[in-house]
């Protein structure tokens, strides 16, 4: 029963993400189960407004869990001058970092917020080569919290553009209060072509965008706008 369910989700217009895995099969089988349950042998022991009432809630968290994990089609925009984001959610902040960690220099950081409603599949921002894989252990601070880029459990994807004008980047996926796994199915080498997906941080996050200050950008975007990844253009270079 199980591999028939998700074989019908997997071929749904908007299929699960195999990131999302075993998630996205355990989870929602126990609260199926439950449901089924609760369903045969609950309605002569519990009245039949607070049975509704859970079941309901077991239902929408059911659907809440599927959706999480959903993997929609993105159309990436033609062409190279620009980088698109790496996440879906809301800008939070736009600021000037210095960075000598891989970048060397000083940065602009564009920071997303990913709710626990947002699509959580990390794109790369433009054409590029792994340079380096840096994992961090550490806290799990809310992911609104800007002090969670410093002090959060992370993953930072050290790249090098390979088109002009062949830039350092750096996508840091940030762990948040309820977010506790990352995911991230790349390697030092792979070339990643432009909204290429690599991996995803599961349940509520923070994604940032780092990009050298010598680099000369337009920022498109600002604080409070929704992004989505591998549509939504955050800068163009001049």
């Amino acid at each position: 029963m199980l591999y028939r369910i998700a074989r019908k989700i997997l071929s749904m217009r908007s299929p699960l993400t195999k990131y999302g895995l075993p998630q996205v099969l355990i989870y929602p089988a126990l609260e199926l189960t439950v449901i089924i349950v609760l369903f045969i042998f609950g309605s002569d022991k519990i009245p039949a407004p607070l049975l509704w009432s859970i079941e309901a809630v077991l239902i929408l968290t059911f659907i809440w869990q599927l959706s999480f994990f959903r993997d929609p089609k993105r159309v990436v925009p033609e062409g190279d001058d620009f980088l698109i984001s790496p996440a879906d959610g809301t800008i939070t902040d736009i600021q000037e970092v210095s960075n000598e960690e891989f970048i060397g220099e000083e940065a602009v950081r564009i920071g997303i917020f990913l709710s626990v409603f947002n699509v959580h599949i990390n794109r790369v921002p433009a054409d590029v080569r792994v340079e380096n894989i840096v994992y961090r252990p550490g806290k799990f601070l809310d992911a609104r919290n800007l002090e969670c880029s410093r002090v959060n459990e992370a993953n930072d994807l050290h790249l090098t553009m390979t088109k002009q004008p062949h830039c350092k980047l750096i996508v840091r996926q940030i762990s948040g209060a309820i977010a506790r796994r990352i995911v991230c199915q790349t390697k030092i080498g792979d070339s990643l072509k432009i909204g290429q997906k690599y991996g995803m941080i599961k349940y509520g996050s923070r994604t940032e965008l780092y990009i050298p200050k010598s680099v000369a950008i337009e920022i498109l975007v600002e604080v409070g706008d929704k992004v989505k990844a591998g549509t939504t253009k955050l800068v163009e270079f001049k």
